[in-house]
C-alpha cells in the first residue's frame, strides 16, 4: 500500500512538473508564429504544439490580452494582434482571409469593391472588406476591422488571381469578374451609379479572352447585357463586341438599374436591349 502511494505521488510530481514546464507554452507559440511571419492559428494547431488542454489553452490565450482575437464566439480561430494593430482591434482582413478559408475548407476571393480597390480603382473610401463564398456567412466585426460576405454558385469557376504584393496569399477576382461582379450585385454596394463609377477605371485592364472566359463562367445574359451598355457607353467598342456577340441573338428587355424608379419612358438601347431607368448617362 505504501509502495502504491509513492508512486501515485511520483506520477503526481510528474503531472505538476509537466505543467509548470508548458506555463507561457501559449505566449511562446504566439511568438513563433509571429517570428514566422504568421498572424493566425487554430486551438488545434495550439494545442497540439504546446500539449495544453483545451482548458488549460484557454486559460493562456485569456492572459495574452488583446494580443490575441478570436474571429467569431462560435469558431476556435484566432488572431494574432501587433502593438501597432491594437488600436484598430485586429489585423487588416487581407493578411488573414487566406488561411481562415483554408481553414473552413471553402472557397473564397476577394470581390466588389474591395477588388476594385486592389486592382487600382477605388473612387471611394471602403469602410468594409468584401468577399465572395460559396455558402451565406455573418459578417465578421473584429474591433475596427469588418468584412462582409457575398453568395455566389459555382464560385470555383469564376477567375481569380493572386493579389501581387501582398502581405499574406489572397484570392482576388480578376479585373474581368470584378466588372462582371460590380454590374450583378450593384443593388448591394450603392446602386448602379456606383458600379459604373468604380468599373470604368478597370475596362483598359481587361483584355477580350478574359471577359470571354468570364462570360462563359458567369452564364448570365441579363448582367451581360447590362455590362455590355456600360461599356459601350464608357467608349470600350472592342469589349462592347465581345459581350455582343456571346449574347444570345434573341434578348429580353431588361431596367439597367433593378432598385430604380422604373420610368416608363426610360430610353431604350436597342443592341442591349436595356431600359435606362437610372439616368446614368443623362449626366
Amino acid at each position: 500500500m505504501k509502495r502504491f502511494t509513492i508512486q501515485n505521488e511520483n506520477e503526481m510530481d510528474a503531472l505538476q512538473g509537466a505543467e509548470k514546464r508548458r506555463t507561457g507554452a501559449a505566449a511562446a507559440f504566439v511568438e513563433a508564429q509571429q517570428a514566422a511571419g504568421r498572424v493566425t492559428f487554430s486551438m488545434a494547431d495550439l494545442m497540439r504544439t504546446t500539449g495544453l488542454s483545451m482548458i488549460a489553452a484557454r486559460g493562456q490565450l485569456r492572459r495574452l490580452g488583446t494580443a490575441v482575437v478570436r474571429v467569431s464566439p462560435s469558431q476556435q480561430f484566432f488572431l494574432i494582434v501587433s502593438p501597432e494593430n491594437r488600436a484598430r482591434g485586429g489585423p487588416p482582413a487581407e493578411w488573414w482571409l487566406d488561411d481562415y478559408f483554408r481553414w473552413l475548407g471553402q472557397p473564397y476571393y476577394l470581390a466588389l469593391l474591395s477588388a476594385a480597390s486592389a486592382h487600382g480603382s477605388n473612387p471611394q473610401a471602403l469602410q468594409v472588406t468584401q468577399v465572395m463564398t460559396g455558402s451565406p456567412r455573418r459578417p465578421l466585426e473584429i474591433g475596427q476591422v469588418r468584412v462582409v460576405f457575398f453568395v455566389k454558385r459555382r464560385i470555383e469557376e469564376t477567375p481569380t488571381q493572386a493579389l501581387a504584393n501582398s502581405y499574406a496569399p489572397l484570392r482576388v477576382g480578376t479585373p474581368a469578374a470584378t466588372v462582371f461582379d460590380l454590374m450583378r450585385y450593384a443593388d448591394r454596394i450603392g446602386g448602379i451609379g456606383r458600379a459604373v463609377e468604380t468599373l470604368r477605371p478597370l475596362l483598359p485592364r481587361i483584355g477580350q479572352n478574359e471577359l470571354r472566359a468570364v462570360l462563359k463562367a458567369e452564364d448570365e445574359a441579363a448582367t451581360a447585357q447590362r455590362l455590355g451598355y456600360v461599356v459601350e457607353k464608357s467608349g470600350q467598342s472592342r469589349l462592347a463586341a465581345v459581350i455582343d456577340d456571346w449574347l444570345p441573338v434573341r434578348r429580353r428587355e431588361i431596367p439597367l438599374a433593378t432598385t430604380a424608379n422604373r420610368r416608363s419612358i426610360a430610353p431604350l438601347a436597342n443592341r442591349w436591349r436595356v431600359r435606362d431607368n437610372s439616368g446614368e448617362f443623362e449626366r
